[in-house]
């Protein structure tokens, strides 16, 4: 935040403002589901934050008439640790019982547009690949909710017009390159294949049809790594390190790692500093091992 406190998320729904070492329960946060994999995820403030007090937040809700839940993205004002003026911007349908793979994080581009992921839900076999159906996307709003008239799939009939790309598996780590201006996105992959990708407009990055990775139990469940339409990884790791957060360096606090990409390891427990040339990941060093 501007005064330099600092907003964090806990799975099971707390929304904490950290000040000066103290913990404070923000209030008026709406009723966040858990389930598996799912519960509160990422919170963003926005690009103008200091003039209009709006944060994002993507949570699992099992609002809508399924039983179950799915990733929805609330926008709401905060101020003095209270949020006011919730609204739902985006509810993801069908609401599944499934408890995997909800996703789920937010990124603004330079333009002010709104970006947003969330996961296939566990529906390998149908949602990624279908844009008449939420899940396994990376969508993209304007910051008040409304589709943006550019979209790729706008005039498509039958197809969710906030989609921006899709063939997604579980995307936790996406960040706005700030030398770029790129939207990066990392996924998890099943066993093996986990991805980093840059996030272009109308395109399809493969899952399932295409992936590095195989199932847990070691069968395939594809013998294809390419597909003709569909993108490839910019880097993918295999064995899978379980991608969690991922940021740009940006900051001349650490001069010798401008520019670089960090990405948490869940299964390791590491953080990987990730050296960039050319728009590709040339290097990798473990940090805080353990």
């Amino acid at each position: 935040l501007p005064d330099n406190s600092i907003l964090i998320t806990e799975k099971s729904g707390e929304l904490i403002h950290f000040k000066e070492g103290k913990k404070t329960l923000v209030a008026g946060m709406p009723k966040v589901t858990v389930r598996g994999q799912g519960g509160l995820m990422d919170v963003e403030l926005h690009p103008n934050f200091k003039n209009n007090n709006f944060i994002y937040f993507t949570y699992a809700s099992s609002e809508g008439e399924e039983s179950g839940a799915n990733t929805a993205l609330m926008r709401a004002v905060f101020k003095n640790n209270q949020l006011t003026e919730q609204k739902v911007l985006y509810k993801a349908s069908p609401n599944s019982t499934r408890g995997q793979h909800f996703g789920s994080r937010i990124a603004f581009d330079k333009k002010g547009f709104l970006y947003f992921s969330i996961g296939e839900r566990g529906n390998r076999d149908v949602n990624p690949q279908d844009i008449t159906r939420d899940c396994g996307k990376i969508y993209r709003l304007h910051d008040d909710g409304k589709i943006p008239e550019d979209n790729p799939f706008v005039n498509q009939k039958n197809a969710k017009k906030a989609i921006y790309s899709y063939g997604h598996r579980n995307p936790q780590g996406m960040e706005m390159n700030p030398f770029t201006g790129e939207i990066w996105e990392h996924e998890h992959g099943p066993q093996g294949g986990d991805e980093v990708n840059i996030i272009k407009k109308g395109k399809n990055y493969g899952w399932p049809k295409i992936s590095y990775g195989i199932n847990y139990n070691g069968t395939k469940f594809t013998d294809k790594t390419a597909m003709p339409g569909m993108e490839q990884p910019l880097h993918y790791w295999d064995p899978s390190i379980a991608p969690s957060g991922m940021a740009f360096v940006s900051s001349d606090k650490y001069p010798t790692w401008k520019g670089n990409l960090l990405v948490g390891s869940l299964k390791f427990q590491y953080v990987a500093n990730c050296t960039l040339k050319n728009g590709k990941i040339i290097k990798e060093e473990k940090l805080l091992e353990g």
